[in-house]
């Protein structure tokens, strides 16, 4: 049988704007009418302006926050989210010129 599925929403910010070596927060609020999973999932990923690719930067899983070992950001990142108050928010520190780009929060909250 194939199991139902609900949508997650998935709430940011259209646009953040940033000072060079300052720190921003991208926010991304979530909502689900399914109770949040112990296998709840956050990805964020990143493409820089111009570019066809984009990277994955972060993720949470399993209750842990890994900051992904790649890219420019691996120093500069905190997590700042909470699943359980459907929040997978993050800090970039240290602006760079170079982070302009798009940013997407992905959540997976399975079943």
């Amino acid at each position: 049988g194939v199991s139902p599925v609900s949508p997650i929403h998935v709430y940011t910010q259209r646009e953040v704007y940033g000072t060079v070596g300052a720190s921003v927060t991208l926010s991304c609020s979530f909502w689900s009418s399914e109770w949040i999973s112990e296998d709840i999932s956050i990805t964020w990923h990143f493409q820089a302006e111009g570019s066809r690719d984009s990277i994955s930067i972060f993720h949470y899983a399993q209750g842990q926050p890994y900051i992904d070992d790649v890219g420019s950001f691996k120093e500069r990142m905190e997590w700042a989210g909470n699943p359980r108050r459907k929040d997978g928010s993050i800090v970039i520190h240290g602006l760079e010129p170079s982070d302009n780009g798009t940013f997407t929060c992905d959540v997976k909250n399975p079943p």
